[in-house]
């Protein structure tokens, strides 16, 4: 039958429009939940949700600008797991990341360590090549999508200071991938310890 597909299609826009209001009545009143369901057909009510008062969850594999993985030292000191490799800048299809590596002040000999590091977030297109070619697992993704700002000259080339993250950070967003990091490393770390 012709039209069925588009009658099927707004039935469904008619019973969660009117969904929400029947929910809204009585004594059955309940606000919807912002949980993993909203959005889905099955849901009750509208998908809508008011964006910068309601926010939902962001899921685990979500990702937008890298950041830079380090470990808190002694006297809050920052530990970079990059070592300056530049593979991420190779691999880059839009070529935003730019590195230089530190070097030893008396011998001139280069240090595992980033001197500098910058990316431009204006010209990253979020694709996670930088994360997923990282041997160091030095660079992930983040879940912080947010980045307009009001002022016109504002630069949106980050630096390391405002890219780098705690290890606790990323286990926070990432909670599933950061356990399977940890038992991938405990072991090989087993294995290496049998050997």
């Amino acid at each position: 039958m012709n039209g069925f597909g588009i009658l099927k299609g707004l039935w469904i826009t008619l019973r969660h429009f009117f969904d929400t209001y029947l929910s809204e009545f009585g004594r059955n009143r309940k606000k919807l939940p912002l949980d993993d369901q909203r959005g889905m057909v099955n849901s009750p009510g509208l998908f809508t949700i008011q964006y910068p008062e309601e926010v939902l969850a962001a899921p685990e594999e979500f990702r937008v600008i890298p950041f830079l993985v380090y470990e808190a030292g002694d006297y809050d000191q920052r530990k970079y797991r990059c070592t300056s490799c530049g593979i991420c800048a190779k691999v880059c299809p839009t070529q935003c990341i730019y590195i230089t590596r530190k070097k030893d002040a008396e011998t001139g000999k280069p240090i595992p360590s980033p001197e500098e590091f910058y990316i431009d977030t204006d010209k990253c297109m979020n694709c996670g090549f930088c994360a997923e070619f990282c041997p160091f697992d030095a660079i992930k993704m983040n879940h912080d999508f947010e980045l307009a700002t009001y002022e016109r000259g504002e630069t949106h080339i980050f630096n390391k200071e405002k890219l780098g993250k705690p290890v606790e950070y990323y286990a926070k967003i990432r909670p599933v991938n950061y356990a399977l990091e940890v038992a991938e490393k405990a072991e090989k770390a087993e294995k290496s310890t049998a050997a």
